[in-house]
């Protein structure tokens, strides 16, 4: 896809380039610092929430990243009946009395945000939990602390719209 195209929304679909993604993880952490929350610790929803979680930790001055992988979507507009939460080497007693960011590309559904939000809570003793994301559909059911936009179409994110490199074969 050439930039002339990318910057060309397809019907029925938003479209996020690099150069936007830029903006909105700059706006996103804007809101989390003006909103007075300092986290100690931003946990990012791999894979999506990744690029947004790196940068809203240096955008915060938060050293400490870490991520937790959740399988839910298994294609354009379709998922497993339930976010699932893949093996972790996430040592849960880092988070006592930690103030965590969690942050994903997305809260569609808001099942995903749901589920790691259990756990952090589920961990015992964490300080807070707050999420933040790119982008909110109307209707999730877990509503971000901090959301950049809100969409009821489906997102092109820049690090997933051209689909994996051709010859690369992935097992499941």
């Amino acid at each position: 896809m050439d930039i002339e195209q990318a910057d060309t929304p397809l019907p029925d679909r938003e479209i996020l380039t690099w150069a936007l993604n830029g903006d909105a993880c700059r706006s996103l952490a804007q809101m989390v610092a003006d909103d007075g929350f300092v986290p100690d610790i931003i946990l990012g929803i791999a894979r999506g929430g990744l690029i947004p979680a790196g940068a809203l930790a240096y955008a915060l001055e938060c050293k400490i990243l870490i991520s937790l992988n959740v399988e839910f979507y298994t294609g354009i507009g379709e998922t497993l009946a339930e976010p699932v939460l893949l093996p972790s080497l996430l040592e849960s007693s880092g988070l006592v009395d930690q103030r965590v960011l969690v942050v994903d590309d997305v809260a569609d559904s808001g099942k995903t945000l749901k589920l790691v939000n259990d756990y952090c809570e589920n961990q015992g003793r964490v300080a807070e939990v707050r999420n933040a994301v790119i982008y909110q559909k109307p209707h999730t059911i877990t509503r971000p602390d901090y959301s950049w936009r809100t969409t009821d179409k489906w997102i092109d994110f820049p690090w997933s719209a051209d689909g994996p490199v051709a010859g690369i074969e992935v097992s499941r």
